[in-house]
């Protein structure tokens, strides 16, 4: 397999699995948000566990080919911490954009009869109401500022990537052995969401709320999506992404300088690592 095909494999890989966890972690949230009542409001847990499911699933799908970031936070942080090729990082987080923003494609087209039933029953409209956009994207939840949500983000963010670090780690004897690292990371993602997913509906990955983001600009949300309330936008991005690299930043100072020495530690399979 020649060079170019090689990465064109790991492009197409990263959309997917980023639609992969668009489509059922959207697809999960317009569950909650749509109906009345809801399968979710009285059992969060559920709804956390679905997108968590969505990521391990997105990592058995494609691990093998690109190793699923489906996260430019986590991209950005392997380049800086792992040895990942720079001149990928642009390329690959565009095409997990591109995932998130077909991946909204397909949950509207699931669901666009029930949002535009939504709508009407609450006399809200997409472009000057923004409704359903929280099937969609994220946004601050009660009493959160934007800034406040910025520091949610990092914070956030530097713990899903601390968690991966440490699952990945071929020196860690405690991790996950094999295959079963996508589980874990799914159960974190999961858990992350249901201990402070209502602050701002725990975002965690800039394609993932830029992605269906964009989407809806062009679908009828116009400013609702972007720049969105407050000029809301960015905080998803750049909170992510500053957390992502602080939290592995962390792994790798505090926690992988103590590690027992590879010859006596059992590495553990990762599809992360093999992207690097």
């Amino acid at each position: 397999m020649t060079e170019r095909k090689k990465f064109l494999g790991e492009l197409i890989s990263e959309c997917i699995a980023v639609i992969i966890i668009v489509l059922m972690g959207d697809s999960s949230a317009a569950m909650f948000f749509l109906y009345d009542p809801s399968p979710y409001k009285t059992a969060y847990w559920g709804l956390c566990i679905v997108w968590g499911l969505s990521v391990t699933t997105a990592i058995y799908v494609t691990g093998a080919v690109s190793g699923t970031h489906a996260n430019p936070a986590v991209t950005l942080s392997l380049a800086i911490f792992r040895g990942f090729s720079w001149r990928k990082v642009p390329l690959y987080m565009v095409a997990q954009i591109a995932g998130g923003v077909i991946g909204a494609a397909g949950v509207y087209a699931l669901f666009a009869p029930v949002i535009d039933h939504f709508a009407a029953v609450h006399h809200m409209d997409r472009l000057h109401d923004g409704a359903a956009a929280g099937v969609f994207f994220t946004h601050p939840g009660d009493f959160v500022t934007p800034m406040h949500s910025f520091v949610v983000q990092i914070i956030l963010t530097g713990l899903l990537l601390l968690g991966i670090f440490a699952i990945t780690c071929e020196y860690n004897t405690m991790a996950p052995q094999a295959n079963s690292s996508a589980l874990m990371i799914g159960l974190l993602v999961a858990g992350i969401g249901a201990s402070a997913g209502f602050l701002d509906g725990w975002a965690i990955n800039p394609a993932r709320d830029f992605g269906p983001r964009l989407f809806c600009y062009f679908a009828g949300w116009g400013g609702s999506a972007l720049p969105s309330p407050g000029n809301y936008w960015w905080v998803p991005i750049a909170g992510p992404l500053v957390g992502g690299v602080a939290g592995a930043g962390i792994y790798q100072a505090l926690i992988r300088p103590f590690m027992p020495p590879r010859n006596i530690a059992v590495a553990p399979v990762s599809s992360i690592d093999r992207s690097v």
